[in-house]
């Protein structure tokens, strides 16, 4: 059950799929206001982050200002496993996304632009292929 940490078996085995919707990312003083499903919650000092779909966020009356694509990585990646990370952040910086990961206990999630989220498939597809 502890997932993969061999990065070239990572990065071949990433099998990126981009998520249905569109998500944003908000804050909260307390828990998630009753209607929202959050996919992520983060408790930090100055509130609750919770990525949620737009609508939810639109209709509970969230502010945001930032409109993600969410992409599944759908290698199991061993939570210290070194380089995964790194790898993908870079192949999307060249190209100008930015790239907001988050690690659950089975893969890794990432929120980048929603406009670029094709274009973000593409690279992370081809960065697999190169592995």
């Amino acid at each position: 059950m502890s997932g993969e940490s061999d990065l070239r078996l990572l990065l071949s085995g990433m099998r990126p799929q981009l998520n249905k919707g569109r998500y944003v990312f908000t804050t909260v003083p307390g828990t998630a206001p009753e209607g929202l499903t959050p996919v992520v919650t983060v408790a930090e000092h100055e509130g609750v982050t919770l990525v949620v779909r737009q609508e939810e966020a639109d209709r509970a009356g969230l502010a945001y200002d930032y409109v993600a694509a969410w992409i599944t990585l759908r290698v199991h990646s061993a939570l210290d496993a070194v380089g995964l990370t790194a790898a993908v952040a870079t192949e999307l910086a060249a190209a100008g996304l930015s790239c907001n990961v988050v690690a659950g206990f089975h893969h890794d999630h990432l929120f980048v632009p929603h406009d670029a989220a094709h274009d973000a498939l593409r690279r992370l597809t081809a960065l697999a292929d190169r592995a």
